[in-house]
């Protein structure tokens, strides 16, 4: 198998089909006016991912025909992302001035690309193929996730804070699964994925990796204890952050994480404000965030390898995109270490860089994810907006240590 092959036990035309429906799914119930907004720069409108998840395909799987002639080739420009190889592209921070085309020409587009993509998909067996689609849709269950967060944060930006979606239960019983920390493995492990089933380059080629004695907690930093470190000073006392994230706690203003109302008692969630649950994992931090908790709470960020570790073997399962709960859920009891999937992004201790050995994919392709190896860091797991079938152990996500509208949190790690 190549790393671009799917393991789901479908052909590849019926996971097209069911992924591009479920893009078409998460917007149901939004207007023409939810889907143009964009709130900041690091995030897009709605009508820009529907447009740019079909832009790819059109790119990337028809364009291989040399005879293809685009739909619209104003549109190449308009909705390519960062692809440089490619040809130019409109402005991120300037997506939410695109009222044209309007949402129904995005709409038709995307039925226009569906109808070709199917209709090569169609008896054809060649790997290649398969290959470009599956990653494709892989491409296309990272904008399911960000469309998710991104008008979430939309909606937070409005005054009138409405909901995506109805009212979220309370999640947990009378009491929480108590702290504690579970021994990992030492010595040299292998990390990387394995060469089954679909992986991104980022995360290849599987190499050895030495691991020094250490333990991870049972389970997810809750909204109570993150509550305490906010309660005893977390964001007026320098020595608990990183000089970066202390230059970066000043200049913005933080004093909690961004979707806790000032009453430290609700948050705003993609169901409306909600009274705070205190046994639910804290959401929506940053690294600089994660980072100061880890050392104000006598601990650390594990590093990715340690993470890794303990997910291997692990099925992909909990609080995913597919309980339509969009909100962490409190931790169940269960015997070693917990909530490894689902729930919340994890912040390593990682930087984003290269594994040994790393080869970026060839062509236009390569862009995807090598370029981004500068001043990011890794997070591990999935959250409770990732699809159930993009995540496994070796996935490593990366965002800038600033970022906190993606539905991150934190495991502690420590020294033994």
């Amino acid at each position: 198998m190549t790393t671009w092959q799917s393991s789901t036990p479908v052909t590849v035309a019926q996971r097209f089909q069911q992924v591009r429906q479920q893009t078409l799914a998460l917007c149901a119930g939004l207007s023409a006016e939810d889907l143009l907004v964009q709130s900041m720069p690091d995030a897009s409108p709605g009508k820009w991912h529907l447009a740019h998840t079909s832009w790819f395909f059109e790119q990337f799987v028809l364009g291989r025909d040399p005879a293809y002639r685009p739909r619209d080739p104003a549109w190449l420009y308009l909705f390519n992302s960062y692809y440089q190889s490619v040809g130019p592209m409109h402005a991120r921070p300037q997506r939410g001035l695109l009222s044209r085309p309007s949402l129904d020409e995005v709409w038709a587009y995307r039925q226009y690309i569906d109808e070709a993509v199917g209709e090569l998909l169609i008896g054809d067996d060649d790997p290649e193929l398969a290959a470009l689609v599956e990653l494709g849709l892989q491409h296309e269950q990272q904008h399911q996730e960000l469309l998710l967060t991104d008008i979430k944060h939309a909606f937070w930006c409005n005054p009138l804070q409405p909901a995506y979606r109805g009212a979220i239960a309370a999640s947990t019983g009378p009491t929480p699964v108590p702290l504690r920390f579970v021994d990992g493995r030492e010595g040299i492990i292998e990390i990387g994925h394995r060469g089954e089933g679909f992986a991104f380059d980022n995360e290849t080629p599987r190499h050895r990796t030495l691991l020094q004695p250490h333990a991870l907690a049972n389970r997810l930093v809750t909204n109570a204890e993150y509550l305490a470190f906010v309660h005893e000073g977390g964001y007026r006392e320098p020595g608990l952050w990183l000089s970066d994230g202390w230059a970066t706690v000043q200049g913005e203003g933080w004093q909690h994480p961004i979707y806790w109302q000032a009453d430290l008692a609700s948050e705003f969630t993609l169901a409306g404000v909600r009274a705070l649950d205190p046994h639910e994992p804290v959401c929506h931090i940053s690294y600089f965030e994660a980072e100061a908790f880890a050392r104000w709470a006598g601990a650390r960020l594990p590093t990715e390898a340690e993470w890794e570790s303990a997910a291997q073997g692990v099925k992909a399962g909990g609080n995913l995109l597919d309980k339509q709960r969009y909100q962490p859920r409190a931790s169940s009891d269960g015997d070693g270490i917990t909530q490894l999937y689902g729930d919340v992004w994890e912040w390593t201790a990682s930087p984003y860089v290269s594994y040994p050995g790393f080869r970026p994919l060839p062509g236009s392709l390569g862009e995807y994810n090598g370029k981004f190896m500068c001043g990011q860091w890794v997070l591990r797991g999935g959250s409770c907006v990732t699809p159930r079938d993009h995540i496994r152990a070796s996935y490593r996500n990366f965002f800038p240590p600033h970022a906190r509208w993606q539905f991150a949190g934190l495991r502690l790690g420590q020294d033994r």
